[in-house]
């Protein structure tokens, strides 16, 4: 209880901070999976994220799945559907451009461990219908690292850290879309229920963007 404490304390902490005037973005994410029965999941997300604090929009993107684990945790295939509203500054003007983008993709997750280490891989496809756009196609690749702090392994109450690095790549002549870079503290209090607040750079062609993410995972 201390230490779930203590990281409530830094998440209010945090979002105070974001509250000020910054060149900061703030992402708060929602990850949620839930097992089916015959190795059938559902993965649901929410992503609000803005340009500073709450308030100023940049996207909302809501994301659902169905996936099945070819093996138990280790290996998911998974189908899914995106909806994501965004409103971006063009060209330094004050005001933004709403646009909508239904998405259709699918993904293949791999899980190891090499003694206290955590990878994952995601390779994912994403065919994209965007508002007042032709039809665009996606591919990405995701490796992430999990070490628990202080324990051998991930498990009750502990505290890790957490690191990724994804890469987005388009099928037009612009072959590079971008490439996120991130870094976390992580808090896992029990099997399903995990929290992270991280720091993560998006490196784009005419641009690079800092965003603090909050991140909750509940797995149940």
């Amino acid at each position: 209880m201390r230490n779930f404490n203590t990281v409530a304390f830094l998440f209010c902490m945090l979002t105070h901070l974001t509250a000020q005037q910054s060149d900061l973005g703030n992402w708060l994410i929602y990850f949620g999976n839930k097992s089916l029965p015959k190795n059938w999941n559902w993965h649901h997300e929410i992503q609000y994220r803005n340009y500073d604090a709450i308030g100023d929009l940049e996207q909302l993107l809501l994301r659902t799945g169905l996936g099945y684990n070819l093996s138990e945790n280790n290996n998911n295939l998974l189908l899914g559907y995106g909806f994501i509203h965004s409103q971006n500054y063009v060209d330094g003007q004050l005001d933004k451009v709403k646009s909508n983008e239904h998405r259709i993709y699918q993904q293949f997750i791999t899980r190891q461990r090499f003694g206290k280490f955590y990878l994952q891989h995601r390779y994912r496809i994403e065919q994209r219908w965007i508002e007042g756009h032709d039809f665009r196609l996606r591919f990405r690749y995701f490796l992430a690292l999990n070490i628990p702090l202080a324990k051998a392994e991930m498990g009750d109450d502990t505290f890790y850290f957490s690191s990724y690095n994804e890469i987005f790549i388009n099928h037009e002549a612009t072959v590079f879309d971008r490439n996120r870079l991130y870094g976390a503290l992580g808090y896992q209090l029990n099997p399903k229920l995990r929290f992270e607040l991280g720091y993560m750079n998006q490196f784009m062609n005419t641009e690079n963007r800092d965003q603090i993410n909050l991140v909750t995972f509940y797995n149940f």
